[in-house]
């Protein structure tokens, strides 16, 4: 993945923590389960990321 997509991603997690924070802070349960929800979805896509990146790294090993 691109530094883009892991910028992004990484972005969407601290907007996440921060709906979960403000969630918290003013008693509004749906934010914060929706600020927990965008945390996963991100942690979600940089798990995938680091398998593909891994990936693309055997197969450079391979090659050389």
């Amino acid at each position: 993945m691109g530094a883009d997509d892991k910028a992004k991603n990484e972005a969407k997690n601290v907007k996440g923590r921060a709906k979960e924070t403000a969630g918290a802070a003013t008693g509004n349960q749906s934010l914060k389960q929706k600020g927990r929800s965008d945390q996963s979805k991100a942690k979600a896509k940089k798990a995938g990321e680091n398998v593909k990146d891994a990936g693309k790294n055997v197969k450079d090993s391979l090659k050389g």
